[in-house]
């Protein structure tokens, strides 16, 4: 189904005019004080949740957006048709930790070896036995080869595309495209898992309580904020309203590590909190991110103040029923600046070093470390993102550098991560509740493309553990030289559908779109039976 463009309507101009025309703007000015936090996250309507959450700051899109289109702020689900669950594992999963291995890891080089194919195809690594009978994995994945007992891969993921779609694999939109994946308030984005759950959840036991931990979080920054082109689309949930878009944190740390890069053009020297990080590291969310050192309760007091004169205001704007969704960010923004819970749940030092180091003192193990913190805390769905840093081509997007990249960083870094998440949840008794997705867009092309492997969609692997799952599982296979799908092809709505099963949404459910029209949740996305446990 593909989403009309929300059409203009003269009558709803004439509205706006007349509105702002009321406002005096000087008082907004003078009330706009100081910036929130938590990253410059990208709203679906392009402006960033800095410019709509600014504590004392309300701009124009913060006042007037949720007051004058409440269709927009306050989408309704429509719920799918009764039907009994007769799947295993409905709801089993108490919360999620995602982890986002973005530009598409090289299924040949990690899961899916093909040691008896030509050297020009499997390359130069070897393959090691693992916990799990019939799987093999690179020799430099030997912590998460003793795990992988513990693990369902799924080997058989497949799609028509060559790109990098966070969008389409995080979303369940029908169809990818390059637009689809770079333009803000795309018609055709969905809203990202995590929003997705956010968004039930809260239709089901309303908003978390003042100063509890969010719900939908990620880190370790805004999407592709640190590379230097053009950004991708962050994850929003569009149509269900800016509110439960995620929160992302903000990264405070010094690599420790620099690596000289190329992409298509000269070499740069980067330091890279991805090869390593100082033991000092630490995220932020909300306001603690920009705020001074100084900056006490008090001060924050009296700014809330600034925002309680605002209130009038508001309400000559529209006399609207219930809690606006400036209400929503305000209460939010106040609730993370102030939350004993929340600083003690960012707070890793709390962690033994040794603990540290098995996940790694890079910034994915560190972010994994976090996620892990955060759904003890409370969080429902924790996103930790490795992303491109410092140049285009970087993170999992092995164009060039193939090999040194994938042993110097990534491979070993993926290694203790995962590894030691899986260890430790299991350790604390929370892996049984847990749902872990290792997750990506695409894999890469079966033959070298110069110093690298390009961009491939039609074979990709994807694994998965913890709640409602079964242990020691593959599903499906590829071909001789991993360049197509020769059983149980699998598409992201398929794994999206199944996620949404263990998490207690049923995949059939649909979600009003900003044209009130009925969306399809995963579209064609069907559960995966031999997943479940």
């Amino acid at each position: 189904m593909q989403a009309v463009p929300f059409a203009k309507d003269q009558s709803v101009g004439e509205t706006l005019a007349g509105r702002y025309a009321q406002v005096d703007w000087r008082q907004v000015r003078e009330a706009a004080m100081f910036q929130v936090l938590g990253g410059p996250k990208r709203l679906c309507n392009g402006v960033t949740r800095r410019d709509l959450l600014s504590v004392g700051g309300l701009s124009l899109c913060g006042v007037g957006a949720p007051v004058l289109f409440p269709a927009l702020a306050n989408a309704e689900s429509t719920t799918a048709k009764n039907s009994e669950v007769t799947l295993p594992g409905f709801s089993r999963a108490k919360n999620v930790i995602l982890l986002y291995l973005f530009g598409g890891p090289s299924q040949l080089d990690t899961l899916d070896l093909k040691p008896q194919a030509p050297i020009e195809i499997r390359g130069k690594f070897q393959s090691i036995d693992s916990t799990l009978p019939g799987l093999h994995l690179c020799e430099h994945l030997p912590n998460m080869a003793q795990v992988m007992d513990r693990v369902t891969v799924v080997r058989s993921l497949t799609h028509p595309w060559n790109f990098h779609g966070m969008q389409y694999a995080t979303t369940g939109s029908p169809e990818g495209s390059v637009p689809l994946e770079e333009t803000l308030g795309h018609s055709q984005h969905q809203p990202f898992l995590g929003s997705v759950v956010n968004y039930f959840d809260q239709q089901r036991h309303g908003p978390k309580p003042h100063g509890a931990i969010p719900d939908n979080l990620m880190l370790p920054f805004l999407l592709s904020s640190r590379r230097s082109a053009a950004r991708y689309t962050a994850p929003s949930a569009m149509d269900l309203g800016s509110r439960f878009d995620p929160i992302w944190t903000e990264f405070r740390g010094e690599a420790t590590r620099s690596a000289v890069r190329r992409s298509f053009g000269p070499p740069a020297e980067f330091r890279d909190p991805y090869l390593g990080v100082q033991r000092d590291c630490r995220f932020l969310i909300a306001a603690e991110a920009d705020l001074p050192n100084d900056f006490s309760l008090d001060r924050l007091n009296r700014r809330r103040s600034l925002l309680d004169q605002l209130e009038t205001l508001r309400r000559n704007l529209d006399q609207q029923a219930g809690r606006s969704v400036l209400d929503q960010k305000r209460e939010l923004a106040f609730s993370l600046l102030d939350s004993k819970a929340i600083r003690a749940a960012f707070d890793l030092e709390q962690e033994p070093a040794k603990l540290r180091d098995e996940y790694g003192l890079t910034l994915f193990g560190q972010s994994t470390l976090q996620a892990r913190r955060l759904v003890e805390a409370g969080c429902r769905f924790v996103t930790v993102v490795w992303d491109e840093f410092g140049q285009l081509n970087a993170g999992w997007d092995t164009h060039v550098d193939h090999y040194n990249r994938l042993t110097g960083e990534l491979l070993p870094g993926l290694d203790l991560a995962f590894s030691a998440l899986i260890r430790d949840l299991e350790a604390r008794g929370m892996l049984d509740d847990t749902l872990v997705l290792v997750m990506n867009e695409m894999g890469r092309t079966p033959r070298f493309e110069g110093e690298g492997r390009g961009h491939w969609g039609r074979a990709y692997t994807n694994f998965f553990a913890g709640a409602g799952l079964k242990r020691g599982n593959i599903i499906g296979r590829t071909d001789a030289i991993g360049a197509t799908v020769a059983d149980r092809p699998l598409t992201a709505k398929d794994i999206l559908a199944t996620i949404y099963h263990l998490i207690g949404i049923n995949p059939n459910s649909t979600l009003n779109d900003r044209l009130n029209r009925p969306v399809p949740l995963c579209h064609d996305g069907k559960v995966i039976p031999e997943m479940l446990a």
